[in-house]
């Protein structure tokens, strides 16, 4: 597969894979620009990283995941291409799309129950990132300020690159999905996925399809 590929990581299977040749990029160069997004594997976040709320559980969790699963239907997403979203490079739909912005604004209310409250530490960590007004709000409210309005559908495929890194990976990674540009995608499923340690990477614990589709 391709981004796990790239980020030598598969989070479905927990395990690595070896890192995708890269044309114009050398071995040894990859694996330090993917080195972050490797410990989460290729996805897009619907809902960000949270911790469970003491007053919920694992099963509570996963109850709801399938529930939310269910009731909704795939989504087109259509040809996705390569593209810097401020200092990383990630896939993106090539087109806006109001029908993805609006599920993933029902994962956020949806799954927002079972979050635990941002430590002081955690949100001061975010606020130090430059967040405008608008994303600090969303921070205090949502435990994220990515959401909603600011959300933006992407996989990522490097972790942060000085801005001449991006002006030559970028081509470099849009050419080697060259081969896949031309696909129409489908949101046709969600995964939920776990880290079990602070210092472990993510693996999926969950897949369902949406609409309550089989397998």
């Amino acid at each position: 597969m391709f981004g796990a590929g790239i980020l030598g990581y598969d989070c479905h299977d927990g395990a690595d894979v070896l890192h995708l040749r890269v044309s114009g990029i050398e071995p040894g160069v990859i694996a330090p620009m993917t080195r972050a997004p490797s410990r989460y594997g290729f996805h897009a976040t619907l809902v960000a990283p949270f911790r469970l709320g003491s007053d919920t559980s694992e099963a509570a969790l996963m109850d709801a995941f399938r529930a939310f699963a269910v009731r909704h239907a795939p989504i087109a997403i259509g040809r996705l291409a390569a593209a810097a979203i401020g200092n990383f490079v990630a896939l993106v739909p090539a087109e806006p799309n109001g029908h993805l912005m609006a599920f993933a604004a029902a994962c956020v209310k949806t799954f927002h129950r079972f979050h635990a409250p941002l430590t002081p530490a955690e949100r001061e960590r975010r606020l130090s990132a430059g967040l405008t007004p608008r994303q600090a709000e969303l921070l205090d409210r949502w435990g994220y300020p990515y959401v909603f309005d600011q959300f933006r559908f992407h996989m990522t495929l490097t972790g942060a690159l000085a801005d001449e890194q991006i002006t030559w990976a970028l081509p470099l990674l849009a050419n080697a999905f060259g081969a896949l540009a031309n696909d129409i995608v489908e949101l046709d499923g969600i995964s939920l996925l776990r880290q079990d340690h602070d210092e472990h990477r993510f693996h999926v614990l969950a897949r369902e399809r949406l609409g309550g589709r089989p397998l």
